[in-house]
């Protein structure tokens, strides 16, 4: 009598049951990085992207996932490479570790987006130079403070 073993069956992951899967929200996270960088609404990408808002929302926080042809649709739009939502992602068999808000990202939060923006909006170098050294300077300045 030889004795049959099942194999057992793997489960599907959920959304609800293991909240959304690292590599969509890194790629959300990314296109929430551009869009604010190009100052871009989430309604002006929704209308150029044929969706709602609401669907720009899920999107950015990684709760639904974007298609590989909407994903190229979107470099389009945004005028980058596909490499650019993949950018900073560890390697597969590593853990994605990042945090919806971004929190642990210094340069993909809100405040740096804004300055970087501004810095850019500067037409002339030399300006845009002088304000480098300025930044610097008070970086230096409050190191000193808290020493």
């Amino acid at each position: 009598m030889t004795m049959v073993t099942e194999t057992p069956r793997r489960r599907r992951k959920t959304i609800a049951e293991d909240g959304p899967d690292p590599v969509d929200v890194h790629v959300g996270h990314r296109l929430r990085q551009r869009r604010t960088l190009l100052g871009m609404s989430q309604e002006k990408l929704a209308q150029a992207f044929g969706v709602s808002f609401q669907q720009v929302q899920k999107y950015e926080r990684g709760a639904n996932r974007i298609s590989a042809s909407r994903l190229h649709l979107l470099t389009q739009i945004l005028d980058v490479p596909i490499t650019y939502f993949f950018d900073g992602i560890a390697a597969p068999e590593a853990d994605v570790d990042v945090a919806e808000d971004g929190s642990g990202d210094r340069m993909a939060s809100r405040e740096t987006l804004e300055l970087v923006r501004a810095y850019y909006r500067i037409g002339s170098p030399a300006v845009r130079k002088r304000l480098v050294d300025l930044a610097r300077a008070l970086g230096r300045e409050e190191s000193y403070t808290h020493h």
